[in-house]
């Protein structure tokens, strides 16, 4: 749904949110705004609740109004209220780009997730140090981390592109 019918959902209680989200938006009666929920590690503030008038990332919050992928949020699809975020492909992509770790909840493996490699190089059979280039992409390519190895160059089956399960995994410790 468009913003401006998620925000009549909000001025009747709803909490609203877009499918990546962790938090959710609600209308504050008493203080006539918009009360934004999300885990405090991603506040501008540090805070756990925080009026969108305190925002100190305009044109993201700005971008996310003029989104038509506004739902309703939920104890399933809210991982503030319990539940956990999914998202579809073109999300994911969007996401790989920013450089989020991605996996699917429909993947069988433990731990398997993609992210983007950078300046990718490897050794050629007379043993020199190549640096793949290619005029669309770079030195960049998408890669598997799975139960195998991390395997370059992955690629999206049917299924992983028409889900809607894609989920962000969780960055280890560097």
């Amino acid at each position: 749904m468009y913003f401006n019918e998620a925000f009549n959902l909000m001025k009747t209680g709803t909490p609203v949110k877009l499918p990546s989200w962790g938090g959710y938006w609600c209308w504050d009666n008493e203080k006539k705004t918009i009360m934004m929920h999300c885990k405090e590690k991603d506040s501008d503030t540090g805070k756990a609740v925080l009026d969108i008038r305190e925002t100190q990332r305009v044109e993201y919050t700005l971008e996310n109004l003029l989104s038509p992928d506004w739902i309703v949020a939920t104890s399933e699809n809210c991982p503030v209220l319990g539940g956990e975020a999914t998202f579809s492909f073109s999300d994911a992509i969007r996401y790989l780009k920013r450089g989020m770790r991605l996996a699917r909840k429909g993947w069988n493996g433990k731990d398997q997730y993609i992210e983007i490699a950078h300046n990718i190089t490897y050794v050629a059979p007379n043993r020199l140090t190549r640096e793949v280039c290619h005029d669309a992409i770079g030195r960049d390519a998408i890669a598997f981390h799975g139960t195998s190895g991390v395997q370059m160059g992955w690629l999206a089956s049917q299924a992983d592109m028409l889900a809607e399960d894609w989920t962000f995994a969780e960055k280890e410790e560097e």
